[in-house]
């Protein structure tokens, strides 16, 4: 389907406070780009401006082209699914996914054709005469996509949709998710505060933290690449270490010091030595004996071992006295580890990025829940 350019424009919403702050974003025709970020970010606000729900204090929002900021939202060619669904309990499948229809008066034979075909696109077919009580989640939200998807918007907003679900669904959910969105072609913006949610389906995403964009790419970029402390310690499990940037390594990015050991890092964004951090990924870490020898090599010792399934967290301290997560994959590489045992641990250089900042984040737990771990111990959770 053409059309499903969205352009937001300096978007400002004020309340008694900044929820929206000045946002410039331009979502492609037919792309799945998703927000993501913390309750209280901005997110859900950011959704309810492009709908119509909110009337923003300054800025503007485009629809291919067109200024909606003043349209009412039943005017705008959008539609939104939210995570309670909405539907009317007392209709049954066809008739709620029918009401959008009959209100722009189309004739039976239409609302018939229509209907069949946003059921078998979610693969509902045969449960039109049903009520919604007598369906699980996972079809609940089935129908409340069918009846967003019915009336051909240009634009289809999900507010944290999957969030009521559980998580074995959720994984399974977000598969079909993105697959629908292939097949329809339509705008997919979705608003989540799940990293792996975000990670899995979008094209693109962009990172918010009070009412800004603060970073915005393709998953794997932001994922590799965090602009600052605040997205390694949102999006996904990090090791954020507090280093001191020693110098410039013509070709091979900053040298660090970490304690006692020296480390090159072959990316990073600082303009001088000083303060810093540094930032690694748990499934970077590698553990070695400890006899190994090399750059970038830091002696520890196993903490804790945390069993996952299909992998191993191993809890380590490094000599600084730096706590550090590793993930090791079950292929029989973890076996010998135990709580205790002397190691030698590998931050390869081309994993550890360098980030400007004397002082760990407060930020925030990273998207899985979890506190992100630092020189000083677990980050606190920062409210809301």
């Amino acid at each position: 389907m053409a059309g499903g350019l969205i352009e937001l424009v300096a978007l400002t919403k004020r309340f008694h406070e900044v929820a929206v702050d000045n946002v410039d974003l331009t979502v492609a025709s037919g792309e799945f780009f998703s927000l993501l970020g913390p309750s209280g970010c901005g997110k859900t606000t950011t959704l309810r401006l492009i709908a119509g729900f909110e009337q923003p204090t300054a800025g503007r929002v485009l629809l291919d082209g067109n200024d909606m900021t003043n349209v009412p939202p039943h005017k705008r060619n959008v539609n939104t699914v939210f995570q309670s669904y909405a539907l009317f309990p007392f209709l049954t499948v066809f008739d709620n996914v029918a009401f959008g229809l009959r209100q722009r008066r189309l004739s039976k034979q239409q609302i018939a054709a229509k209907v069949g075909q946003a059921l078998e696109l979610v693969q509902l077919t045969g449960y039109e005469k049903r009520r919604p009580g007598m369906l699980s989640g996972g079809q609940q939200q089935r129908v409340a996509l069918a009846r967003a998807l019915v009336l051909d918007p240009a634009v289809l907003l999900l507010d944290e949709p999957l969030g009521a679900l559980d998580a074995k669904l959720r994984r399974s959910l977000k598969v079909e998710l993105k697959t629908l969105q292939e097949r329809v072609g339509i705008t997919f913006l979705y608003v989540t505060h799940d990293q792996e949610e975000a990670l899995t389906m979008s094209d693109r995403l962009a990172v918010m933290d009070c009412g800004r964009i603060v970073q915005m790419g393709t998953p794997r970029d932001v994922y590799e690449e965090p602009a600052n402390t605040y997205v390694a310690d949102f999006l996904g499990t990090s090791n954020l270490m507090s280093v001191e940037v020693v110098r410039r390594v013509p070709g091979s990015g900053w040298q660090v010091r970490l304690g006692e050991s020296v480390l090159v890092a072959d990316a990073g964004d600082v303009d001088a030595p000083g303060p810093a951090h540094a930032v690694i990924r748990p499934e970077r870490v590698r553990i070695e004996p400890p006899d190994t020898a090399g750059p970038n090599r830091v002696p520890g010792m196993v903490e804790r071992l945390v069993f996952l399934g299909s992998a191993t967290q191993v809890m380590l301290r490094l000599g600084p006295g730096v706590p550090l997560q590793a993930l090791v994959q079950n292929d029989g590489t973890a076996a010998g580890l135990v709580q205790g045992t002397p190691v030698q641990v590998l931050l390869p250089q081309d994993s550890l990025r360098v980030l400007a900042g004397s002082a760990v984040p407060e930020s925030l737990h990273n998207g899985n829940g979890e506190a992100t771990l630092s020189p000083a111990g677990p980050a606190p959770a920062a409210a809301g």
